[in-house]
């Protein structure tokens, strides 16, 4: 390895410089060269915690994290900053017609096509200030880093902001990469996707105002003209909080991620009798309440006996009617979501859940529905080696994972090369105000991206 110490050079024998020790102390004092003589470039990590504490103020929910909706004066004035801190680097600005921000550095090639990174500013309700923000914030300081370090690039670089990515205030979640990546995607999503329903998406406040009709007022929608497409992009990379406990469980502060995981969301659905709480005597109760706990239960038990550790199912939904504390129920109606990366294996875990309708529960019925499924999206395999290879010559801790969450950058995935860098998240804890990653693993998943990006720059 070669270190370029003040204009002079020193050689450094690898045997003498374990991974551990050649981590981000030595990238703060070296611009340094790692493998293949490749030079390497670390992110600010001041410039990074001013971004973290500038943006958790819009929306500040007063404990700790952020409730802001998309669109809503909160995500307006993340926005704002966004374009602000991109204008001052003499970034172009470019907003498509559902409100995604582009800001674009030129390249040396005027006829090369962009390298996009993206993410999201809109949050849950009650959420922390890192998912979907810090890949968003990372993007931006990727481009910071490369104005002020003047680093040459052949492809022009672009921060991006995808709109309503949550999904939270106006249904469903990744509208808008739905709507650009709608002529790329799977049928079965596609149709999912189209336009003008997400337009007439009503707020779950208020079930009347429109996405259509905030996208109108919020002085962001743009030219359709300037949406994510092949035509002008090549690559996609995303910078995210893993949300999850693996990293930090394995001692590690970067994941290269690989693919989004399939899943499969059914309703399962009972039926009983509504009768009195007090006058009908419990042997003769059809209670469908009771009903879907002997069958949860049921599928827990069977499930677990298929012995994957790496399968994850959750029941997050519930209905129940009439939902009176003096009346048995008569319908209980709850969510079934199950996710892995081997599609034989989810169709084994769907076909205990379908088992469900062939029994009686506590003298009711039950009815299986699909909601929707998804298979497993995998990342582009070159991008996702410059991430390792970055994160190596980074000397920066890392391990391969999969994401068990939905991204934007899977329904990219249909459209161009794209892939994942995670960041440690403390506890594992993420869509809660709670939600924590340090501004040093921070900074070092931006670093991790600018070197990845600066690879593909390459191609």
């Amino acid at each position: 390895m070669t270190l370029l110490l003040f204009g002079s050079t020193i050689q450094v024998k690898k045997k003498h410089v374990p991974q551990r020790r050649r981590t981000m102390k030595v990238l703060r004092r070296f611009v340094y060269k790692g493998k293949d003589d490749v030079q390497m470039y670390e992110c600010s990590l001041d410039r990074m915690k001013d971004k973290i504490s500038t943006f958790s103020k819009f929306g500040d929910a007063g404990h700790g994290g952020i409730t802001r909706y998309s669109l809503s004066p909160e995500a307006i004035m993340a926005r704002n900053e966004f374009i602000k801190r991109m204008k001052a680097i003499g970034a172009e600005i470019e907003i498509d017609d559902v409100a995604n921000i582009y800001a674009t550095l030129a390249g040396t090639d005027p006829d090369a096509k962009r390298i996009v990174m993206a993410s999201h500013c809109d949050s849950v309700k009650n959420g922390g200030n890192y998912d979907g923000i810090l890949g968003v914030m990372s993007a931006m300081e990727v481009l910071e880093t490369v104005h002020e370090k003047n680093i040459p690039h052949k492809h022009p670089l672009t921060a991006m902001i995808w709109t309503n990515e949550e999904g939270s205030l106006y249904p469903p979640a990744m509208m808008c990469s739905g709507i650009v990546c709608y002529d790329y995607l799977p049928e079965d999503i596609r149709c999912k996707f189209k336009y003008e329903d997400m337009m007439n998406s009503k707020s779950i406040l208020d079930n009347t105002s429109t996405f259509g009709e905030a996208l109108d007022k919020s002085g962001f929608k743009g030219d359709k003209k300037y949406r994510l497409s092949p035509d002008r992009y090549m690559y996609m990379f995303e910078t995210h909080i893993e949300q999850g406990p693996i990293l930090e469980d394995a001692g590690n502060d970067i994941g290269v991620v690989d693919c989004v995981l399939g899943m499969f969301n059914y309703r399962l659905k009972f039926y009983g009798q509504t009768t009195h709480a007090g006058t009908f005597p419990m042997p003769k109760r059809r209670d469908a309440f009771f009903a879907a706990s002997q069958a949860l239960c049921y599928l827990h038990e069977e499930i677990d006996k298929l012995g994957y550790s790496d399968l994850v199912y959750t029941t997050g939904e519930v209905v129940c009617h009439p939902c009176v504390h003096t009346c048995v129920p008569d319908f209980f109606d709850f969510s079934f979501d199950s996710r892995h990366e081997d599609p034989n294996v989810l169709e084994k875990v769907l076909a205990i859940v379908k088992s469900c309708e062939e029994k009686t529960w506590a003298g009711c019925t039950c009815k299986v529905e699909k909601a929707w499924n998804r298979d497993t999206v995998y990342w582009d395999k070159k991008l996702v080696s410059y991430v390792k290879a970055s994160a190596e010559e980074c000397g920066i801790k890392h391990q391969y994972i999969h994401s068990g969450a939905g991204h934007d950058a899977q329904f990219a995935a249909y459209m161009l090369p794209t892939t994942m860098i995670f960041v440690q998240s403390k506890d594992g804890l993420s869509h809660c105000e709670p939600e924590y990653s340090s501004p040093e693993h921070c900074t070092e998943g931006a670093t991790v991206m600018l070197n990845a990006v600066l690879k593909a720059d390459n191609d």
